[in-house]
């Protein structure tokens, strides 16, 4: 185990979102699922590209929030299309800025790269065009950012 592990608090679902997680990222495997009551597992481990994360089943006491979510670093929109469409699915909710909460109440940061690269221009009037557009933004879209950039 890592010196410094995510440690996932939910209600009784925590197998099935570990399941979820591993089908919507390629390079995740489940690590171990420790059994509890009733047949449903009390702990599970498991890992999305290479980040180690653990699940509890630990009761209804406490909710995800925004306060804390997964930022996951994207190569292209195509990356970002397809996380945002599976992670979105079944119950999530889109949030702004891309934001998205999945069906279990997590919230996922989907961000492309070329965010941070646009964002970070030199030119602090196209800096600033890029982030007033993702500021309108739900989902990132790359090309909207281009424009926005080139004015």
């Amino acid at each position: 185990m890592r010196k410094i592990t995510p440690f996932l608090w939910f209600d009784d679902k925590a197998e099935d979102a570990m399941r979820f997680y591993v089908s919507v990222f390629k390079n995740s495997k489940v690590l171990e699922v420790s059994p509890g009551p009733n047949g449903r597992a009390s702990m599970v481990r498991f890992e999305l590209e290479g980040q180690e994360l653990i699940g509890l089943n630990a009761g209804p006491e406490f909710k995800f929030t925004e306060a804390i979510s997964l930022f996951v670093s994207c190569a292209d929109q195509a990356e970002v299309d397809e996380l945002w469409a599976k992670l979105s699915a079944g119950g999530g909710e889109e949030g702004r800025c891309g934001w998205v909460k999945d069906k279990y109440g997590l919230w996922w940061q989907i961000i492309p790269t070329a965010l941070g690269e646009l964002m970070g221009d030199p030119d602090r009037a196209k800096a600033k065009r890029v982030t007033d557009a993702m500021l309108k933004m739900k989902k990132i879209d790359v090309a909207g950012l281009r424009r926005a950039s080139e004015g």
